[in-house]
C-alpha cells in the first residue's frame, strides 16, 4: 500500500490519480458547500481524527484546516470569506499557545487560548445533534400524510325532561292562585277525571302548546275551586301516563308546557 492516499474509491485507497482524470472546476466548491459553516468544517476535522474536543491539537487542526481552505480560496472568495476568518482565529490561538506564559505571584492561572473555541464547538455540536434528533421525528408530508375525513352529522334537538319536582313546584303555584279567588263553601259534588281529560284534550287541539298554569284557567273561571283543580291535575297526569299528552320544558327552570302526544296525532 502506498504511503500517501490520494483518494478512496468505494473504501479502497488509491495512491495516484490517473493522468487523464478530469476534475470539474466547481468540484471543490461542492465539497465546501457540504458544510454549514466554518464550525461545521472544524468539527468534522476534529471528529475525523478522533481528537479530544477539550484538548485540541491546534497545530495539526490548523494545518489541515488551512490546506482545505487553500483549495477553494481561489475559486470562490465569497464562500471562503467566513472560513478565512476562522483560519485567522486558529492561527492566533496557535501563536498564543507557542508563547511562554508568565504569571506573577498571587495571579490566577491564565485562561487557555482554546477555551472560547472549545465552548463554541461544544455548543454547535449540541445544537447539531438536537437538530438531527428533531429531523428524525416523523414529519407531515415527508413521513406521514394527513387524512381528512368528512363526517356528516345530523342533530335533533333534545328537550330536557320534566321531573316530578318541577311539576310539584308548578302545582303549588296553581294552588296559590286558587286560594286567592276561592270562596269558603261546603258542598258535595261528583267530579269525573275522564270529563276533565276530555276538556284538556279539546283545549290542546286548539293550541299547539299550552303553558301549565294556563291549562287551569278555564277550571278557575268555572269556579270549581280546589276540588276541580285537583281533579284537573289528576286528569293531566293520567293523560301523560297514557302518552296522550307530552309535558315539555325548553330549558331547566323554564316554564312547563303541555302539548298533544304522538298517539293523538
Amino acid at each position: 500500500m502506498p504511503d500517501s492516499v490520494a483518494a478512496r474509491l468505494y473504501g479502497e485507497p488509491i495512491g495516484t490519480l490517473p493522468r487523464d482524470l478530469y476534475i470539474p472546476p466547481d468540484a471543490l466548491e461542492i465539497i465546501l458547500e457540504a458544510f454549514e459553516g466554518p464550525l461545521d468544517l472544524l468539527l468534522y476535522l476534529i471528529r475525523r481524527q478522533n481528537f479530544n474536543i477539550l484538548d485540541i491539537p491546534m497545530a495539526e487542526v490548523t494545518q489541515q484546516y488551512l490546506v482545505y481552505i487553500d483549495q477553494v480560496r481561489q475559486h470562490n472568495l465569497e464562500l471562503a470569506a467566513e472560513y478565512l476568518l476562522m483560519a485567522a482565529m486558529l492561527i492566533e490561538i496557535k501563536s498564543r499557545m507557542l508563547l511562554p506564559v508568565r504569571t506573577q505571584p498571587g495571579e490566577d492561572e491564565p485562561e487557555d487560548p482554546r477555551a472560547e473555541l472549545v465552548r463554541r464547538l461544544v455548543e454547535y455540536e449540541r445544537m447539531k445533534m438536537a437538530a438531527l434528533q428533531i429531523d428524525q421525528l416523523p414529519q407531515v408530508g415527508r413521513d406521514v400524510s394527513v387524512v381528512h375525513v368528512l363526517i356528516e352529522e345530523s342533530m335533533a334537538p333534545r328537550l330536557p325532561e320534566v321531573s316530578p319536582i318541577d311539576l310539584q313546584a308548578a302545582w303549588r303555584e296553581i294552588l296559590k292562585k286558587v286560594r286567592l279567588v276561592a270562596h269558603h263553601q261546603i258542598s258535595r259534588e261528583s267530579l269525573s277525571v275522564r270529563e276533565h281529560m276530555s276538556k284538556i284534550l279539546r283545549q290542546l287541539k286548539e293550541h299547539q302548546f299550552v303553558e301549565f298554569s294556563d291549562l287551569f284557567l278555564q277550571a278557575l273561571r268555572e269556579g270549581g275551586g280546589i276540588p276541580a283543580i285537583v281533579v284537573h291535575f289528576l286528569a293531566l297526569l293520567e293523560l301523560a301516563r297514557e302518552g296522550l299528552v307530552d309535558v315539555t320544558q325548553a330549558a331547566p327552570f323554564a316554564p312547563i308546557y303541555i302539548r298533544l302526544g304522538h298517539q293523538t296525532h
